[in-house]
């Protein structure tokens, strides 16, 4: 009865000293967050969703809902700086928030109307695992978005 003790006891413990240095997919993804924050002399504030942002303009008027119609200028880009969207010049798009990646609807719910600011998402909080299918964004990537609440309608 002794040996089946020491074999499960064994068992246990490479088990968990096998768990224990794995980070889960968020961990990593806030980890690149702070290291390109940091590469390129950044401050941001993290949110309790786990994005991070900065908010450059404060606009005034309010700030939309969860479920509000916005109108933005964006960019949005990978960490290597690929540009996989945008709004050119003068032009804008029309989002339901709720039709948005999380961290892109909880990040344009920090701005009020005519503010600016930059939100840093998670990957889970993004595309996650299941990017679109046109190929620019890779699975589990992190994104940037630059973006301008131009209106909103709640």
């Amino acid at each position: 009865m002794g040996w089946r003790l020491f074999i499960s006891m064994c068992s246990i413990v490479l088990f968990l000293t096998s768990c224990g240095d794995d980070k889960t997919q968020f961990e990593k993804d806030i980890e690149k967050i702070e290291d390109y924050l940091a590469s390129n002399n950044l401050t941001a504030t993290q949110h309790s969703s786990g994005i991070f942002y900065n908010i450059e303009e404060e606009g005034s008027g309010g700030s939309p809902s969860a479920f509000a119609t916005v109108i933005v200028k964006y960019k949005g880009t990978l960490l290597d700086g690929y540009v996989f969207d945008e709004t050119v010049g003068n032009k804008t798009s029309r989002f339901e928030l709720y039709n948005t990646v999380r961290g892109f609807g909880t990040g344009i719910q920090l701005l009020q109307r005519g503010g600016k600011g930059t939100i840093y998402i998670p990957s889970g909080l993004g595309y996650g695992r299941f990017p679109p299918e046109n190929g620019d964004i890779p699975k589990n990537a992190v994104l940037i978005f630059e973006v301008e609440l131009v209106d909103f309608i709640n």
